[in-house]
């Protein structure tokens, strides 16, 4: 009787402990609501830009996780996270220090117009208001906890679509281990679903900050290596080289979801720069320089000889070409990516091509120097307006000389001997069978 009573008293104990575990393990967890609201303060207060947290839910066992829902900006085009998972390092956990063995991100939809307003205002009074004033002032009080020298170690992400300035939607998925200081051990990046494969490897060299990169894309290579750099007045730079080998241009453009311009492979040498305090300033500021050469191609959606005969006014067809070579330059700016286009030289039979392009905010501004019988004459091409209705100009003046057989050359003053000039009309269709005619008038 007397065991009896010591198990039963013994067996009360036990569950009174437990009990007062419970009471003080929920006093001191805060709930998955309190834990949503401090999440939406947090937010808005590293965002600058009022957040919306569908929903926020941890868990001990198995293993400690954090999972939260729905996350949205407001702002014209919001920033979305579908379902954002955290696994954080229990050891580091018991010693108050923030640390995350693993994160996932399975959705997302990030516009890049957006990222602009990020960290340059102040989450609004009415916003803080809707709050629920009881639970935001527990969850404003709670202890908060240091961040450790290594807050992330592995970061996994898959169905993140990226939205550009002028509105074309990329999707990416990709994984990276992460050393110190956010240092990336290794990162891949990739275009699901896309043939032939696009993507970015990158393998960290030692405790250096210097990456070994491989870029599979349009078939071809782009094989090279990165660094970073503190730089003398503070913040970082970057740089690399990379060699681009056999890159089927529209299969590369295709894969970023780009209209084609040419057809063909091509092959060069490519230097990156940037430099910046920050990640994101990196970005803002990358420049990169190409050198390349093309073999036998097809300039798409474009007739130069049409373009010719029809001083502008018609284009529509493609161009073959036997070479193309150039400079081709990307630089991020604030209204965003300017490309432009330098010692282009390209030739197709009789015809070749000399000239420069620039690109920027979806428009173009590039002339060129179109040379009959081989390169002795050059008939001034201008293109010009936006990219998805280029207006195409050639002064009736260059025609009219060619006809006549005294060609001026832009800028030089150079008469043309009547033969050459004979030729170049027979080629314009300025001189058909039975005699010379005089061309088309042109509107003005």
């Amino acid at each position: 009787m007397m065991r009896t009573r010591k198990w039963l008293l013994g067996a009360g104990l036990v569950l009174g402990a437990l009990g007062l575990l419970a009471i003080v393990l929920v006093r001191l967890v805060p709930s998955d609501e309190e834990l949503r609201l401090r999440a939406t303060v947090e937010l808005e207060a590293a965002l600058g830009v009022p957040v919306s947290v569908g929903a926020l839910h941890w868990q001990l066992l198995p293993s400690p996780r954090v999972t939260i829902e729905n996350v949205v900006t407001t702002q014209s085009q919001p920033i979305e996270l579908k379902k954002f998972t955290a696994y954080p390092n229990t050891a580091a956990l018991w010693q108050r220090r923030l640390k995350l063995d693993r994160a996932e991100l399975e959705g997302a939809v990030v516009p890049q117009l957006s990222l602009r307003d990020l960290g340059d205002k102040t989450p609004s009074e009415t916003t803080q208001k809707t709050q629920e004033p009881a639970a935001l002032d527990k969850a404003q009080k709670s202890g908060k906890l240091t961040v450790d020298e290594l807050p992330l170690v592995q970061f996994a992400f898959r169905d993140v679509t990226w939205i550009s300035r002028t509105g074309v939607r990329i999707g990416f998925d990709g994984e990276a281990d992460f050393d110190a200081g956010w240092r990336p051990r290794s990162a891949r990046i990739r275009r699901p679903e896309i043939t032939p494969p696009a993507d970015l490897a990158l393998t960290r060299q030692g405790q250096e900050d210097r990456w070994e990169a491989r870029i599979n894309l349009g078939g071809g290579t782009a094989h090279g290596e990165l660094q970073l750099q503190p730089r003398d007045k503070g913040g970082l730079r970057l740089s690399g080289k990379f060699k681009p080998q056999g890159i089927e241009v529209d299969s590369a453009l295709r894969a970023i979801n780009q209209p084609p311009i040419v057809a063909g492979k091509a092959s060069g040498d490519t230097t990156v720069s940037a430099s910046g305090d920050t990640a994101g300033a990196l970005a803002r500021s990358l420049h990169t320089t190409t050198s390349f050469t093309m073999g036998r191609s097809t300039l798409l959606r474009f007739d130069l000889d049409k373009a010719i005969r029809s001083l502008g006014k018609a284009h529509a067809g493609k161009t073959p070409l036997d070479a193309i070579t150039g400079q081709l330059d990307t630089q991020n700016t604030a209204q965003g990516m300017v490309v432009s286009l330098t010692r282009l030289t390209t030739s197709s039979g009789v015809l070749s091509a000399s000239g420069q392009a620039r690109i920027a905010s979806r428009k173009i501004d590039a002339e060129f120097s179109v040379d009959l019988v081989d390169g002795v004459v050059g008939v001034p091409l201008r293109l010009s307006g936006p990219l998805d209705k280029v207006q195409v100009s050639v002064p009736a003046s260059a025609l009219a000389g060619a006809a006549a057989g005294s060609v001026v050359l832009p800028g030089v003053g150079t008469a043309i001997g009547a033969r050459i000039g004979a030729a170049i009309g027979r080629m314009l269709g300025a001189e058909p069978a039975g005699g010379p005619r005089r061309l088309a008038p042109v509107e003005k």
